[in-house]
């Protein structure tokens, strides 16, 4: 086979880099992630002679991904490294059938974070507001759909290029549009542009393969008196929302405070659509935010309002994770990170499995490179928010197709010792497949008939089969890789930018 990307077989399946979403600053790698990835570059090279393949047709292999995985266990544990693993027989490197048994699909998988945007309307020129060239979607160097395109790597970002990611190069069964902090005027993605690519995969008879957010930030004018519309108009799924943003560089608001959070909990009980998905941890980029306003993205809020609205859904987007913050077990009284989730859940007599849900997006993509933290962070949820309430998500497609983020949580595995010590539970294939899709879609309302017609096969899962013949993966992330990059790509924004009405 010809393969268009990556032909000679440098990249990884399973990538572990400083990628951001641009949310975030990069983080460097350790230098067990450095060793992890040339000795699994290394014997991939090894592995793909043994068999008779060429490098890349052995990484687009399920063995390819799994004796990635496998050289990542053998350097974390040299490291000392041992609080989580992924469990796969040594020989899933070699053997197709049991690389498939332990990383094929085998789950319903409900996305409830992903992203795209309207580069052709939106991206070409210059427009005014907080969102503006790359900052946010930062994958400048993407030209996979058509190099010789006169819209260049914009087009990774379209509704195409989303179908593919989620649909064809990963085990994706269902996934949500959401969207980013923005004024009405300046989101790069607007509601009738992901509605757009919803009844594009309808068309395909996909169902309910795409399901769109309502945006709403109660401190933006206007905002709550467009839920109606939404609802109406777009028949959106549940309400997105950030504390830390508003019309200052300074402007936040709590969940509960009655300005802001309360009415907004009050309209979406008034439009019947009693789910609201709120970013907390991963601090936004200046001029979003400064460091007066990074206090509301704390969860403290989070028990404070589930205790006060207990017929609302809270979906916790990140999990409260923040990539400064230390993860390892639970200690009382943390401001920021996971723990400022758990404590205010147990401050507020929030059981587990009640009304807060904790969303995995970009965290568990982010903590797939250090195992003792992976491992501290899935049980800390689990034990705390419930084993019904953590959900999966991927903040796909910035950081290309999220089959390596599905493959990795696939097979992660908490260490007895950590079980025992912590009193976490062990990934159990009931537990991954809660994880995956069943948790999400009980407060997105998607029931058991459904997920059973999807997993029956549909168009799109048809042509998943037939592109399976001649698989393609870019295996590539775009976002800043180092500080430089990412101050780089702020500078080079056009000057005099207002912040949003």
């Amino acid at each position: 086979m010809k393969y268009l990307n990556d032909p000679d077989g440098e990249r990884l399946p399973i990538k572990i880099d400083t990628t951001t979403n641009g949310e975030f600053l990069p983080r460097p790698l350790k230098p067990q992630n450095i060793h992890a990835n040339r000795l699994a570059s290394t014997v991939a090279g090894n592995n793909a002679k043994r068999l008779g393949l060429t490098r890349r047709g052995f990484l687009t292999s399920t063995c390819g991904a799994a004796s990635t995985l496998l050289a990542f266990n053998e350097v974390y544990a040299a490291y000392g490294e041992t609080g989580g693993f992924y469990d796969l027989p040594l020989a899933a490197a070699l053997e197709p059938e049991l690389a498939a048994d332990a990383l094929g699909k085998k789950e319903f998988i409900f996305d409830i974070q992903g992203h795209h945007v309207n580069p052709l309307a939106r991206w070409r020129a210059p427009t005014e507001g907080l969102i503006q060239g790359l900052r946010f979607m930062p994958h400048g160097r993407c030209s996979y759909i058509d190099p010789d395109s006169e819209f260049g790597h914009l087009e990774c970002f379209t509704g195409q290029a989303f179908v593919k990611e989620m649909f064809l190069d990963s085990d994706t069964d269902i996934a949500v549009l959401t969207f980013i902090p923005s004024s009405v005027e300046n989101m790069p993605l607007t509601t009738d542009e992901a509605a757009a690519t919803r009844e594009m995969v309808a068309a395909m008879e996909g169902s309910r393969r795409v399901m769109i957010h309502g945006r709403v930030v109660p401190n933006l004018d206007g905002d709550l008196d467009r839920m109606q519309e939404l609802k109406e108009t777009w028949d959106v799924c549940a309400w997105k929302t950030y504390t830390q943003y508003g019309p200052e560089p300074e402007s936040g608001w709590w969940l509960d405070d009655e300005e802001f959070g309360m009415p907004l909990a009050e309209r979406a009980r008034e439009m019947g659509i009693k789910v609201i998905c709120v970013h907390k941890g991963l601090p936004l980029p200046p001029p979003t935010m400064t460091g007066k306003n990074r206090q509301f993205g704390s969860c403290a809020d989070v028990g404070r309002a589930a205790k006060a609205n207990p017929d609302i859904g809270y979906i916790i987007y990140h999990s409260g994770f923040d990539p400064a913050v230390p993860e390892g077990p639970y200690v009382p009284g943390d401001e920021f990170g996971v723990n400022s989730l758990v404590q205010s859940l147990i401050d507020n007599g929030i059981p587990p499995n009640s009304n807060v849900y904790a969303e995995l997006g970009s965290t568990w993509r982010y903590i797939m490179r250090s195992p003792d933290k992976a491992a501290h962070v899935l049980g800390k949820l689990l034990k705390y928010v419930g084993e019904d309430n953590v959900v999966w998500g991927t903040d796909c497609i910035w950081y290309g197709s999220p089959q390596d983020q599905i493959q990795a949580f696939r097979s992660f595995q908490i260490a007895e010792e950590l079980q025992e010590r912590h009193d976490y539970p062990a990934l159990t294939p009931e537990i991954r497949n809660k994880v995956f899709g069943f948790n999400a879609a009980i407060p997105y309302q998607i029931d058991t008939a459904e997920i059973a017609t999807l997993m029956a096969g549909d168009t799109v899962d048809k042509a998943r089969d037939e592109y399976e013949e001649n698989r393609d993966p870019t295996f590539k992330t775009y976002g800043p890789k180092t500080r430089r990059e990412f101050l780089r790509m702020r500078e080079d924004q056009p000057r005099g930018l207002k912040q949003p009405r």
